[in-house]
């Protein structure tokens, strides 16, 4: 796919690779554009490219086909619907498995 910028640029990740919630996060400002409308937000950012992992990018609208709800009233609203989007779409290969895995970080 043809992207916008570079994913791995100055415009997708300040001169250091990042990686998916932290390319997006850097996309608002938590003080100024909460509540956020999601739809509003894919139509400004839906094309940009968000690396999931070394190998792997996505165009983030991708990744909010799977994020509810219409609205994040908080930042962190918006980082635990997107955390549950990139596991409801499959975008993470590392699945936490057994006892109390709500609590093991990826």
């Amino acid at each position: 796919m043809e992207w916008p910028h570079d994913p791995d640029g100055e415009e997708g990740s300040e001169g250091k690779r990042k990686y998916d919630m932290a390319i997006i996060a850097k996309k608002v400002d938590e003080t100024e554009d909460f509540p956020l409308e999601r739809d509003e937000f894919v139509a400004e950012h839906g094309d940009d490219p968000i690396r999931i992992n070394y190998k792997k990018v996505v165009p983030m609208r991708e990744i909010f086909e799977y994020a509810e709800p219409e609205e994040f009233e908080t930042m962190v609203d918006m980082h635990k619907a997107v955390g549950d989007a990139m596991r409801a779409g499959d975008f993470w290969d590392y699945h936490p498995t057994g006892k109390d895995t709500d609590t093991k970080h990826a």
